[in-house]
């Protein structure tokens, strides 16, 4: 790789809305290496994990990725991409909502614990053993996160603007806590990369 190209991974999210989206939207090859970098946006922690899981579907790797996103692909409309992804190939819902998000950035937006927490209601979602009663509650989640923040943004900006509200609450929480407590050990809930309901984001 040149050195502009490893610049493209620094900034994961840009390499994802711009160049991975227009791949798939142009049907030119999403790489094995453009879908595990939507996985790693998501959750790092998660890669083995989906890896094997599409693997269980296919002992190669990349011959996997490319019948997920056919897959994809070929199902009749958003309810039926999401019920592919989290019926035929076990994946959890944030991952799946991920996954979507990229491709179909209009139409679908991250499950996430942070967007919950602003929205309300939604916390356990992803629990749900029934794919169709999760579908529709995951098409009430979009509908609250458009609901959630006014005016005309894109539904990939509310989510933005969420997950920062989230994020910047939290955080004045917790010095709120450290500032009480004296120091800095007592705070009883500071988020880290790899904990919550669902993973969290790298922030963008």
């Amino acid at each position: 790789m040149t050195v502009l190209e490893d610049l493209t991974q620094y900034d994961l999210e840009r390499y994802l809305f711009g160049t991975v989206h227009r791949k798939f939207v142009q049907d030119e090859q999403v790489t094995t290496f453009d879908f595990f970098c939507i996985v790693i946006w998501k959750s790092n922690r998660a890669k083995s994990r989906v890896a094997a899981r599409l693997m269980n579907r296919n002992a190669d790797l990349d011959a996997a990725v490319q019948q997920l996103i056919g897959d994809i692909r070929g199902a009749a409309d958003n309810r039926a991409k999401l019920k592919v992804l989290l019926q035929d190939w076990q994946l959890r819902l944030p991952m799946a909502t991920a996954i979507l998000t990229v491709f179909y950035p209009d139409d679908f937006t991250i499950y996430d614990f942070r967007v919950c927490d602003q929205v309300g209601d939604f916390a356990r979602l992803g629990e749900y053993s029934n794919v169709d009663r999760t579908c529709e509650g995951y098409e009430a989640f979009v509908a609250a996160v458009h609901a959630a923040v006014p005016g005309e943004l894109s539904l990939r900006d509310k989510d933005r603007a969420l997950w920062g509200r989230s994020f910047s609450e939290q955080l004045r929480l917790d010095i709120r806590r450290w500032s009480t407590s004296g120091d800095g050990r007592e705070s009883s809930r500071v988020l880290h990369q790899d904990e919550a309901v669902s993973p969290v984001r790298l922030p963008s």
